[in-house]
């Protein structure tokens, strides 16, 4: 995964999960294998929203939470959508470049949307074209709105998935 820049190591976005933090993320992708760590140039991010509700890692991980958007319960209408995708791209902006994207759960929806959305012209129109995914037990969106905008072709980038339940895992994030 080397880059062709100069041997420089892949600058990855990494967007938290729902109610958690960048500061959340990053302690738990600490736990992988140092050798995997020392090829990457990781940058955590919180989200724009503080959270909205009580979050599942509270006694777990101290706050602050927070949340890339907001959705009703069949995840089918979302709040602040448009505002996340903003602030997204202004960060990409101005921290970047990024080559790619890690997310893991509500961080992981944005990031396997996001390559869509970008080639419809819908998100991230000023930055690179996302090079790749890693993708941490992650969904889909369900709002007909962003479906048909993120998923009308193929993802056009390589894309690593971890799902499953195993804690047994190397990259198990402590859930």
């Amino acid at each position: 995964m080397e880059n062709e820049e100069k041997g420089r190591k892949p600058r990855i976005l990494c967007l938290h999960g729902f109610r958690t933090s960048g500061e959340i993320m990053k302690k738990q992708i600490h736990k992988w294998p140092q050798n995997v760590l020392d090829k990457l140039d990781l940058v955590f991010v919180d989200a724009p929203f503080p959270c909205n509700g009580k979050s599942d890692v509270e006694g777990i991980f101290d706050p602050p939470y927070y949340e890339w958007f907001q959705f009703n319960k069949e995840f089918t209408e979302y709040t602040n959508f448009d505002e996340c995708l903003q602030y997204i791209e202004d960060y990409m902006i101005k921290h970047g470049p990024f080559d790619g994207l890690l997310g893991f759960s509500q961080g992981a929806i944005l990031s396997g949307g996001l390559p869509g959305l970008q080639e419809k012209g819908v998100a991230l129109t000023k930055v690179p074209k996302v090079k790749f995914l890693i993708i941490i037990g992650g969904a889909k969106f369900r709002a007909p709105s962003v479906v048909e905008k993120a998923y009308s072709s193929q993802i056009g980038c390589p894309s690593l998935h971890f799902l499953g339940t195993s804690s047994a895992s190397p990259f198990n994030l402590g859930f």
